[in-house]
């Protein structure tokens, strides 16, 4: 068995492993033992683990040759000791020679819209300037559809990963996630490493190795008999068995060495006699550690050099650079490559780009040498290859982890490269990595004058990952003396936004109105107030919500729209008007001028929440189109940009909440389900998480499905506490609504009663922000009927001073419960008055079936029938099973049988939305299916709206109903 570099030998003892290589790709192939077409393509995880040296390379290798001799398309890449903390190293070694090979317009057409977001991740394009950079998940999500693509266009394929142990941490989080979707695709991912050197930070690895509850290949010591054949074919067949023995005695039958040992002893033309032994020993010492090094120096100092720089530079530089790092000619750098070449240190390989460049023999070989390097001479190399690689064209990230390893001497070149690497790595979604660039940069030192600036970077890059840090960071920089006062603002916005995220809303409105005293800008004073007004919002633990709110009304009647501050002020005074129940107009006077010059979703320093509470704010206000446009225009804002974080889950929810109010649940559900998902990869506890899981449970009991409402109420333990910020729809009403649904009516109650006045102190009287009071007055019917219809009468006057025909209809409808049946068709008739005139269609439908039900009562069957057949159709059209079920039960109880559904909700699906649906079952998200259809954003929505009402399923189940 030799290591890459050597000649092809046959793999001794290695044979289940080769079965179980030659089972895959054949699986992957679609090859049963039948012969081709016998099977159907099934991919998967296979895992080899093991120590140094004992054959892993080889093995991959083989599997590599299998594979491309049968046909498959082969991504390989291997990890590097050196290169661990250079993003994505192992990622462009996957696809840059995938991409090396087509035309450029080819090329742009396998990266698609994701261009943009992952082509500087893959060093195929330049970092975008600018100050958005895509999020991590963004980045993964692009990198999951361009290999998807790939998978699907050059199946079958064998996707390959050597020394994963050191492959770099972004690389590492997208295979272990893409790895679940290796079978479905058909697409065979085989990975090797040492398992005692897989980092700390690598749970992702460790997983992956033992994916589903299967143990890696474990690759054993070879026995005396295979290390015999080694030594035989090496040295002669002569050679004794007390000789071999001794060699697996020696090497422990680890094959690298075993090998190495047999070519030492080859070389030096040692007889393989039990007489040599002792030379055998001396050969043995010269294969590894100290004993390796020693043959290395007696190569020359030129030679050793050469092996240095090739050290510091790690695997597969071209000869140049290191020719420059050693400080050789070419004459000595020929010289010294042709010595570690017959040495066995050395190989020379052909880039992609046709230059020669150098590898080791094997990592064992490369680690010993580099350690070997004395410290002032490795620092100084360090310094050397980092500015090789940028004057030779490599850019700063390729030199940035260079520069992490030299001491910090105050070098404003240093920190000026630190800085770029950084923003490069924000630009390629990696800001684990443009953390460490600046955090190094910051030890430097920069100078006086920069030190604010370092400090306000390296905070931000911490924004999202570790906001206390950020606090304690820009905090700093805050006291820097020498501060810009363009600097000084933006510092004080981000900590603002800190400060938010880490729950102290409180501490962010000071910190605002403390800098705003001090402000020289009537400008920056209105942006400070307007961020004041947006955290002061959404505090639970506000003192005086409601001095706050007529304060924001009497600066709202000053301002007309100049600028984002103003504008976001009069967006704050819109939504603050609908939570409080003012009228309709007026919420809307505001919101139109706020959008009126426009509103950026992906502005980093003015955030997006403004825009999303204008669209909510528009729902309320029963214009639930314009919401969806706006909160399209969000997602296809924050997707172009590769944000599918925290930003894409909210939008998806309040997407999902439209939906919802609109009463198109089964859409509501999948939407909100997409934003769940999302919020659950980011992390516990947080605010995308709470949003989506009120929204899902609302939308979960509207459908009938309290069993399913249940179990997400018990996952998130959602009665166990509720957030310190301001959540829509509210997590104790949404709690206390459930705790009805239940049956547990004083439990309900208790809860309902307790979000009405904590609402109320806050001056929050709208009841289609929350209903609380509606839920509440059904839980009173069941036990005191007249306070029911005094809860009930006091929720109808606040929904008609708001003046919304949806909330106005609902709070009429629960109003109907609480009276007698005759007092009930009254009510009943006028709620279904107004919410025929709105776009409330789930609430419509609940109005018609409780107005055909009191009909049927007060007996007035035909009109009970009429109402009772609209209101289960409409049921029906909203996914509303449970109330649809409800309407066939009181028809069947009447002696009425259900009408056939119109013919309509059967019909065949049209090509334009049988092409949209086929996209969405292949996971292209709504911008994506725009794109390929040629059409609007909004458009999309549309289709898969009639298609899951013709399919009777969501996106979720989508792939099933088409048979994709």
């Amino acid at each position: 068995m030799e290591p890459r570099g050597g000649a092809q030998k046959p793999l001794l003892e290695r044979e289940s492993e080769l079965l179980a290589i030659r089972r895959a790709v054949d699986d992957v192939r679609g090859v049963s033992d039948q012969g081709p077409g016998g099977a159907t393509r099934r991919g998967g995880v296979l895992t080899f683990a093991g120590s140094a040296g004992i054959g892993k390379t080889t093995l991959l290798g083989e599997a590599r040759r299998y594979a491309v001799e049968h046909d498959c398309t082969v991504l390989f890449a291997r990890g590097g000791e050196q290169e661990r903390q250079v993003p994505f190293h192992v990622m462009r070694q996957f696809i840059q020679p995938v991409f090396a090979a087509m035309a450029e317009d080819e090329r742009r057409k396998a990266l698609g819209n994701w261009r943009s977001i992952v082509a500087p991740a893959l060093g195929l394009a330049a970092a975008r300037k600018g100050p958005t950079a895509p999020d991590p998940q963004g980045v993964r999500d692009g990198l999951d559809w361009i290999v998807t693509q790939l998978t699907v266009r050059s199946a079958p394929v064998v996707l390959i990963l050597d020394d994963a142990h050191w492959a770099d941490a972004e690389s590492l989080a997208w295979l272990t996630t893409f790895a679940s979707r290796a079978e479905e695709l058909s697409m065979l991912i085989m990975v090797a490493c040492r398992p005692d050197e897989i980092p700390t930070d690598a749970g992702g690895l460790s997983t992956l190795m033992g994916r589903r509850g299967t143990r890696p290949h474990e690759l054993a010591p070879l026995t005396t008999g295979a290390v015999a054949q080694i030594v035989r074919d090496a040295l002669g067949e002569n050679a004794d068995d007390v000789f071999c023995r001794e060699c697996w005695a020696i090497t422990g039958g680890n094959p690298f060495e075993v090998v190495e040992l047999a070519m030492k002893g080859r070389d030096r033309g040692l007889k393989p006699h039990q007489d040599n032994i002792s030379q055998l020993r001396d050969l043995a010492s010269a294969v590894r550690g100290s004993g390796l090094i020693e043959r290395l120096e007696q190569l020359g100092t030129s030679t050793v050099r050469f092996a240095w720089a090739a050290a510091v530079l790690g695997t597969a530089i071209p000869t140049g650079i290191v020719c420059r790092v050693a400080a050789l000619g070419e004459a000595q750098a020929a010289d010294a490559i042709e010595q570690l070449r017959a040495a066995r240190i050395l190989t020379v390989l052909t880039s992609l780009q046709r230059k020669e460049v150098v590898e080791f023999f094997h990592p064992l070989v490369a680690t010993a040498v580099y350690r070997s390097i004395p410290p002032g001479v490795r620092v100084a190399m360090h310094g050397m290859a980092a500015q090789a690689l940028i004057d030779d064209g490599h850019g700063t990230t390729a030199a940035a982890r260079h520069l992490l390893e030299m001491h910090p001497e105050g070098d404003p070149w240093v920190v000026q490269q630190l800085r770029q690497a950084a923003r490069d790595s924000f630009s390629a979604g990696a800001p684990d990595a443009a953390r460490r660039y600046l955090a190094r940069a910051l030890r430097e030192p920069p100078e006086a004058e920069d030190r604010a600036e370092v400090l306000f970077e390296l905070g931000s890059a911490n924004l999202l990952h570790d906001p206390v840090t950020t606090i304690n960071q820009l905090r700093t920089a805050l006291e820097e003396p020498q501060i810009a006062q363009g600097l000084r603002e933006s510092i004080t916005y981000r900590l603002a936004q800190a400060l938010a995220h880490t729950g102290r809303l409180a501490d962010a409105a000071e910190l605002l109105a403390e800098e705003a005293r001090h402000a020289t800008s009537s400008r920056t004073r209105l942006r400070m107030q307007a961020e004041q007004f947006k955290w002061n919002a959404v505090r639970v633990d506000e003192e005086n919500s409601p001095a706050r709110s007529r304060l924001l009304a009497q600066f709202a009647k000053r301002l007309a729209g100049r600028g984002l501050a103003e504008r976001h002020i009069l967006g704050m005074r819109a939504w603050d008007a609908a939570m409080r129940g003012e009228p309709v107009a007026t919420s809307l006077e505001f919101a139109e001028q706020a959008l009126d010059g426009g509103m950026s979703w992906t502005d980093q320093d003015f955030g997006f929440e403004v825009p999303a509470v204008i669209a909510v704010t528009l729902m309320y206000c029963d214009q639930p189109g314009r919401a969806e446009e706006l909160f399209n225009e969000g997602i296809l804002d924050f997707e172009s940009k590769g944000w599918r974080g925290a930003h894409l889950s909210f939008v998806y929810t309040l997407l999902g909440y439209v939906r919802y109010r609109r009463g198109r649940l089964a859409e509501a559900e999948d939407f909100v389900r997409n934003g769940l998902e999302i919020a659950n990869r980011i992390g516990h506890d947080i605010p995308a998480q709470w949003y989506a899981i009120g929204t899902l449970i609302e939308t979960l009991l509207a459908r009938g499905h309290l069993a399913q409402a249940e179990k997400v109420a018990r996952t998130y333990r959602l009665a166990e506490g509720f957030p310190r910020a301001i959540v829509y729809p509210d997590p104790q009403a949404v709690w206390g609504r459930l705790l009805l649904a239940q049956g547990r009516i004083e439990e309900a109650e208790q809860q309902l009663a307790a979000a009405g006045r904590r609402l109320d102190l806050r001056g929050t009287r709208n009841p289609s922000w929350s209903p609380w009071q509606l839920d509440l007055a059904l839980a009173q019917a069941t036990y005191n009927p007249e306070l029911a219809r005094a809860t009930a009468a006091e929720a109808v006057a606040r929904a008609r001073a708001f003046g919304a025909s949806s909330v106005i209809g609902q709070a009429l409808r629960v109003a109907a419960a609480t009276t007698d049946p005759v007092q009930a068709t009254v009510l009943l008739q006028d709620a279904v008055s107004h919410l025929e005139q709105s776009p409330a269609a789930y609430e419509f439908a609940h109005a018609l079936i409780d107005h055909g039900t009191a009909l049927q009562t007060i007996g007035d069957p035909h009109r009970a029938a009429e109402q009772l057949y609209r209101g289960m159709e409409s049921a029906v059209a909203c996914g509303a099973d449970a109330l649809a079920d409800r309407a066939r039960t009181q028809l069947a109880s009447a002696g009425l049988r259900p009408r056939r559904l119109h013919s309509s909700e059967k019909d065949t699906l049209t090509v334009a939305e049988h092409a949209a649906a086929r996209h969405a079952a292949l996971g292209l998200d709504n911008a994506a299916i725009a794109k390929e259809l040629r059409i609007e954003a909004p458009a999309v929505s549309e289709l898969l709206s009639a298609v899951f009402t013709k399919l009777g399923t969501n996106r979720v189940g989508l792939r099933r109903a088409l048979g994709v």
